[in-house]
């Protein structure tokens, strides 16, 4: 039985996360049939709520990633959802962005749809992502489901089953036509033949991107790997931010002369790219590819990431491209929520995307979805093939710091992190100030400091009690000297571990 004050614990930013596996030192199960149960007897309630509608009358799609507690808590959340007399839809393993779409499809047209997912997170988490037409849930939204939750019984499904749907097959048609529209061809035609294409799953369920989208329309994925679903992610972490993921999916593209390397993160809303070079395109580079796909079909429009990139990248949008950048702030639903802010207001804003690998366009329903980047990268790399060009091109002009480092500084023995936080970043501002330091504005998040050979950021983590702080530098050596700046203006604040840079 869980205790009302353990509810809103389970909620990480616009979803729900816990602990779902036991076995792992001081890490209890909290995320339980029963918890899943009544969360999802909460998401019918919100819906109720939302639309006017009774639960009898919805249909709610329900899929899963690859993690080895996914059966058990599919199971609570379809008769939870049967409970009540809603229609369910037994979606299997399938990712983040095939339940959206879920909604929109006319051959399922659910009212809502539940992913359960934790992402890269390790295998004895778990959790649920949230969708209607309007998108993923809100944090509020989340709030909202789980008061819901703490107040609802668990119910009987009392012999009623749920539907199954071929989900990702369906998706996976969607996204071939999204191809051959983009070289203007048809399937039989198999436009992707004569391309050598390695994918790397990371034993998530991104392994069907190879099988079903690009072997049918005639790629080569010889060197693929890790496509088969396994919940202990035995061969490394399937996180394209993770310095062994990319090692995995570079290496392949080497060893098979591919033309291109994609990797996926475990419910394929995340992804990067290995070149035939074995060229990483991650993080900045990732966002300056999709940028240069883009910006002949949107001209001087405005690309919103969040606030960790690189000055190199803001150059390259602005002085190659011609195009705008908007730094916000970090968080994949804080840029797509700026994105679709920016495009009502009639500031045209093609991309919303984070370093991390979420990238979301306006085209796709403000989706971050890991296979459409990939759609996109793919039909970029066809075309330059064809025209003896490389898909590096796109980005040859591209800066890149000659240091970067990232810190994370605990708070420590404080009860209010955020609070606390505050106060270190009014003095970090004012400190700066008086000492004649540069301060970047506007600045959503954090304060960012400019130097000329570079920048740093310190900012407060959206879910931790501690302050990420960037620094990156045009110089060696810089990074060096920008820290010892940032520590001569922390001093004092014995709460905050400096002690790591």
């Amino acid at each position: 039985m869980i205790a009302e004050n353990q509810w809103m614990k389970l909620q990480n930013g616009s979803d729900v996360r816990g602990v779902a596996v036991a076995g792992v030192a001081d890490e209890p199960v909290n995320l339980t049939a029963e918890a899943v149960s009544r969360i999802a007897g909460g998401f019918l309630d919100f819906l109720e709520e939302k639309s006017g509608r009774k639960a009898a009358e919805l249909k709610i799609a329900v899929g899963h990633d690859s993690r080895i507690s996914a059966p058990e808590l599919k199971r609570a959340i379809l008769s939870a959802i049967l409970s009540r007399g809603a229609k369910a839809l037994d979606c299997g393993l399938s990712s983040t962005p095939a339940m959206f779409m879920s909604i929109l499809f006319d051959e399922v047209k659910a009212d809502g749809s539940i992913m359960i997912t934790a992402s890269h997170l390790p295998y004895n988490r778990n959790g649920m992502k949230f969708f209607t037409e309007k998108g993923g849930l809100e944090s509020a939204d989340i709030k909202k489901v789980l008061s819901y939750a703490s107040k609802n019984p668990v119910l009987d499904a009392e012999g009623r089953e749920a539907q199954t749907f071929d989900l990702i097959g369906l998706y996976a048609s969607h996204l071939q036509k999204k191809i051959c529209a983009g070289l203007s061809a048809a399937p039989e035609d198999k436009p992707l033949a004569g391309m050598r294409i390695a994918v790397d799953a990371g034993n998530g369920s991104g392994g069907f991107f190879a099988t079903k989208v690009l072997e049918p329309l005639g790629a080569d994925t010889t060197g693929s790997r890790y496509l088969d679903p396994d919940g202990m992610f035995p061969n490394h972490i399937p996180n394209p931010e993770n310095q062994e993921a990319m090692a995995a999916i570079k290496e392949a593209v080497l060893e098979n002369h591919a033309d291109l390397g994609l990797i996926f993160d475990t419910d394929v809303d995340r992804m990067s790219a290995v070149l035939p070079t074995g060229e990483e395109i991650n993080r900045n580079a990732l966002i300056a590819m999709m940028a240069a796909i883009l910006a002949p079909d949107y001209p001087g429009s405005t690309i919103v990431t969040d606030s960790v990139t690189s000055d190199e990248l803001t150059e390259f949008l602005q002085n190659e491209l011609h195009l705008k950048h908007h730094r916000f702030k970090r968080g994949y639903k804080n840029v797509i929520n700026e994105c679709i802010r920016l495009n009502g207001e009639g500031t045209v804003s093609p991309l919303a995307i984070e370093t991390s690998g979420h990238g979301a366009l306006s085209e796709n329903y403000y989706l971050d979805d890991g296979a459409y980047l990939a759609v996109k990268l793919l039909i970029a790399a066809a075309k330059a093939k064809r025209e003896g060009r490389t898909l590096h091109s796109l980005i040859e002009k591209l800066g890149h710091p000659v240091e970067s480092r990232e810190y994370r500084l605990k708070i420590k023995g404080v009860e209010d992190a955020g609070s606390y936080a505050e106060e270190v970043l009014r003095a970090f501002s004012q400190r700066a100030k008086e000492k004649g330091v540069e301060i970047a504005e506007p600045s959503y998040e954090g304060v960012r400091l400019v130097f000329p050979h570079g920048w740093t950021l310190l900012r407060m983590s959206l879910h931790d009690p501690n302050m990420p702080l960037n620094i990156e530098s045009r110089e060696t050596g810089g990074a060096h000297r920008i820290a010892e700046t940032v520590k001569s203006l922390l001093q004092g604040f014995t709460a905050l571990d400096c002690s790591a840079f």
